[in-house]
């Protein structure tokens, strides 16, 4: 049976842009807001390229978009967190992925100890970072942040997966 959605292409072909999300789309993560202080502002952003790093030091990645105003936010604190959004969080989802000015005003959030960065009320879990190294990707920042802080609650985690999101539902194998 062959698969009407491969996309095979011989060494003259490019894959484009529109292949390339169609693909990439069809793997399932989760959903975070990454949140800073810089100056006497709070910064947050949807970001769903996360991912735990290292053992020693404890660490995670996180990648930003170069256009995001949390972006420079985060290189100037030196301190960032990852607030792992649950199923009930959608809307908070959708809330920090708009430009907004203020996007704090309507959220419950509580100031860490490590440079005063936001960490959301709601959040299933949260990671609180200090930045350790900042490659560049293309369009994107990646954080590579040394934990310092960490907390979580009971819940099941928000999934992402081709531009939806959704729950995740538990089996047996």
């Amino acid at each position: 049976m062959t698969d009407t959605n491969t996309t095979t292409h011989t060494q003259f072909d490019a894959l484009t842009e529109a292949e390339f999300k169609n693909v990439v789309g069809h793997f399932a993560s989760g959903v975070t807001v990454v949140t800073t202080a810089f100056g006497d502002k709070l910064y947050g952003s949807t970001a769903s390229a996360f991912s735990s790093l290292s053992m020693d030091p404890l660490s995670v990645l996180v990648c930003l978009n170069k256009t995001s105003t949390t972006n420079p936010a985060v290189t100037g604190s030196g301190y960032f967190a990852v607030n792992i959004l649950g199923e009930q969080n959608a809307e908070l989802a959708k809330h920090f992925s708009r430009k907004n000015d203020d996007k704090f005003a309507s959220v419950n959030y509580s100031l860490s100890q490590f440079g005063g960065v936001p960490t959301l009320d709601d959040a299933l879990a949260t990671i609180v970072c200090e930045v350790m190294d900042t490659p560049v990707g293309g369009t994107h920042t990646v954080y590579f942040g040394r934990a310092l802080e960490a907390t979580a609650a009971s819940g099941g985690p928000l999934a992402y997966y081709r531009g939806r999101f959704g729950r995740f539902e538990e089996f047996e194998i």
